[in-house]
């Protein structure tokens, strides 16, 4: 596979994926990219110490399946995706306003409008793929798919990525972030509690 240009060459390494692991997680969360034409994706992940694991996804290309979902439908795939865990967070693209709404009209789950800023994202998710602080879960198909297909415009003088195949992409961007900006607070209140 050519890395040429990929936003994350390393991650065409084939051991950068692991089968899920069978622990009890601490903690579960889910980060959602936000279609209506485009693809809507959704991960699942799962905390053991320092270390959380994208253990599943939920992925609705509507231009492949030929038919668009309601916000009620995309809904119904986040409760499939979590079943009977409870997340701590569900993090959403920001421009899914109406999606946010459902999900909090539901109840079930507190969601969070995430942080879009992309080269910031990308470079906190890079470090957090090499670090390990996040392992991506050979379950994650669409995932594994996006990350060989995810590429820098090389056109372009500032770095800017190509808006394909990022639907994965931007889930996972969106997580890291989320993780990133509570590391401190949720570190200080473990250090309170001992």
């Amino acid at each position: 596979m050519s890395v040429s240009g990929a936003v994350y060459p390393f991650m065409g390494d084939s051991s950068m994926f692991i089968p899920p692991p069978d622990l009890q997680f601490e903690e579960y969360c889910v980060s959602c990219d936000y279609g209506t034409v485009n693809p809507t994706s959704m991960g699942l992940w799962g905390r053991m110490g320092d270390t959380w694991y994208r253990l599943r996804e939920s992925y609705y290309d509507a231009r492949k399946v030929g038919k668009s979902r309601t916000d009620e439908e995309h809904y119904d795939s986040l409760e499939e995706l979590l079943g009977e865990l409870l997340p701590t967070a569900v993090i959403v693209d920001p421009s899914a306003a109406s999606f946010i709404e459902v999900i909090e009209r539901h109840g079930r789950y507190p969601v969070v409008r995430a942080d879009n800023n992309v080269i910031d994202g990308i470079r906190k998710t890079s470090q957090a793929l090499r670090d390990r602080e996040i392992v991506i879960c050979d379950t994650c198909t669409d995932a594994i798919r996006e990350f060989s297909l995810y590429r820098w415009d090389e056109n372009k003088p500032m770095d800017t990525v190509i808006k394909r195949d990022d639907h994965a992409m931007d889930d996972i961007r969106y997580f890291v972030s989320y993780i990133k900006a509570n590391e401190e607070p949720l570190h200080f209140a473990f250090i309170e509690r001992t």
